[in-house]
Formats: C-alpha cells, structure tokens, sequence
C-alpha cells in the first residue's frame, strides 16, 4: 500500500549496519526493502523488521552490477509503489598492505563498496527525480576523510564516495530539486565484518578502538533519512577526533598510524575463513551473522557526539535563548536593576 509508512531501501542489510538500520526504520512503521547477496542474513533480517513492526521486502543482488540494482529498484517500487529513502551501505573490504593485494581484488572492492553506491543512487533517483522528493543517505565513514594502513582499497572507496556524493549534492542544489542526499560519517562499530572480510595480516582483523555498537549508527541514519537538507553527520566522538586532527596535522597523524596502525586492527587468533570478497559469508552453506561482531564487551550503546549531531538545531536555539537572557540580565544589571524585581 502507498500510503503505509515510508518506503525504504537499505543495501548491505543482510547484517551489520544494514541489519540495524533496517529494525530501526521497521520500528517507525515503515516499509523496508533488504538488499544484499546472501540468503541467511537477508531472511534473519526480514524476521527482525516483521518483528519490529514494520513489512520487508527481501531482495538478492550484487551491487557491483548496475543493471541488477536497476532491476531490484523497480522491484522495490513494484511493491511499495514509491522509494523515499534509499539507503547506501552494502561494502567489502581487505585487511592487507596494498603490495599484497591483487589488481582483481582492489577492482572488487572498488566496484562494490565506491561504484555500488553509485549505480545504487543512479537507481534511487531514477524513482526519486519524477516525483521531486525523496532522501539518499550515504552511509560513510571517518575514513572517508582519513586513510589508514591495510585498507586501501577501502579507504579509496570512501574517499570516492565523499567526492561522489558532493558533485552530485551541487548539482541537486543547482537544479532546485527536493531530492536530498547526506553522508553519515560513522566510527568503528562491532559488526561481523571483521569475521568474513578478506584478510591477509598476522593476526584476526578487528576494529580500531574506541568501538560502537550497530545500533548508534542506525540512529544516526534514521535521523538523516529524516533530515536530509544537512550535508553530512558525524557520529562519534572518535570520528569527529580523528577529522579534525586530520584537517589541521595531517602529517603528525600519518606518523602516528603508522606506528600505531598495524597494531591497533589485529587481534591474536585464527583467520575466521577465506572472507566474503567473491561469495556471501551466509550463501547456501553460511550462516546468520546478524547485526553484532564479536565485540560486545567493549563496544559501547551510546555516543553523546551522535546525540549532540542530532540536536544541533535545538542545542542552537537554546543557546540563543540562554545568551539572549544572559545579555538582559547583564545590561539591567548596569542599571542597577535586578531582572527578577519589579518595579
């Protein structure tokens, strides 16, 4: 039915950051389309939203393959009869140094994570544009402003994204169109990424602390598919940390990572398997990995940062407020007169 709820594409939904924000839109009534290749996280997945109030469409597809995400658009707006939001998360990695990465495997995760947002937003508007609104969030990441050791590949991708996503935000502006799209800047989050992404280091790839749970970025994503006019979000305070030291020493912070780095993105134990860079972690003989990682004990639920992002605009006008009555009250004051006294 048109009418019920928003209509809302997430890609990469099968688990993660996907899995989260697509229970976090079911819980808000709306309709909610699940992208991804597998098959056991997409079905767990669609369990969740139904669980969580909302309806779920399940849908099998490579972004890498424009005319295959073309086509599950339409399926999307077959159903729903609209897309409102489209979200664009679905990525692959390498935990690697560049010289020990293939030509084939930095193409593949270029084509998923950087061109899948692509043909993703070139699908998104095809439905978007006709009917002059509509909001594509671009879910990004710290690295999108700052490279690290052994993941260029995917840090290149999050680069292109920001530049991508930019060009196309001036156009939308020059064109006067109510088709919105913003990037939501996120932390390291405990996902099972760590656990099926191709890696080639010494030891199990991890996260670099400080660490967040799925669920503060999928509220972070939410409040942007709600709010699109903004450019950006950045959710976490280790996110806005790392931006800003890399806008003003660069250089200090490459010395930093690289002593740091290395370190910092390993765990001691076993490589979990061959990763998912070619065939889903949960195909036919996978498994569920739901939205967490294994990093639940030290991840943590809640970013005061994310909560300050969100509430800018009310944190702005109570500020105004409180210097406003600041202003007054000194000025009667020089007056020799008290605010709270009448006359």
């Amino acid at each position: 039915m048109p009418g019920r709820g928003r209509a809302v594409v997430i890609t990469g939904a099968s688990g993660g950051v996907g899995r989260a924000a697509a229970v976090a839109f079911a819980a808000r009534g709306d309709r909610v389309a699940l992208l991804a290749r597998g098959r056991e996280g997409l079905a767990g997945a669609a369990d969740e939203v139904q669980r969580a109030g909302g309806e779920a469409l399940v849908v099998s597809v490579d972004m890498a393959d424009a005319k295959a995400v073309d086509d599950a658009a339409q399926k999307v707006a077959d159903a729903f009869g609209r897309i409102d939001v489209w979200v664009n998360n679905a990525f692959a990695g390498i935990y690697a140094p560049f010289t020990e990465i293939t030509p084939d495997e930095f193409r593949r995760v270029t084509e998923v994570t950087y061109l899948g947002y692509v043909f993703g937003t070139r699908a998104a508007l095809r439905h978007m544009l006709p009917r002059d609104r509509g909001t594509i969030v671009q879910v990004g990441s710290a690295l999108a402003y700052r490279g690290i050791p052994l993941q260029s590949a995917y840090c290149g991708a999050k680069h292109a994204i920001q530049g991508f996503n930019e060009s196309l935000r001036c156009e939308l502006l020059r064109d006067g169109s109510r088709v919105r799209t913003t990037m939501v800047q996120l932390p390291a989050v405990n996902t099972p990424q760590f656990d099926w992404v191709l890696n080639r280091l010494p030891g199990r790839a991890r996260p670099v602390a400080p660490v967040y749970q799925p669920e503060v970025a999928a509220r972070a994503i939410v409040h942007a598919a709600g709010h699109g006019r903004r450019r950006e979000y950045w959710v976490g305070g280790s996110t806005v940390a790392t931006l800003i030291a890399n806008a003003v020493v660069p250089g200090l912070l490459d010395r930093y990572l690289a002593r740091t780095g290395f370190e910092a993105q390993q765990d001691e134990g076993e490589h979990a398997g061959p990763g998912n860079l070619w065939t889903p972690a949960d195909g036919p003989h996978g498994r569920d990995f739901g939205a967490h990682g294994r990093f639940d004990e030290e991840a943590v639920g809640r970013s005061p940062q994310e909560w300050v992002s969100r509430n800018r605009g009310r944190m702005g006008a109570g500020m105004l407020v409180g210097g406003l009555g600041a202003v007054l009250t000194a000025g009667l004051r020089r007056r020799g007169r008290s605010p709270l006294r009448r006359t």
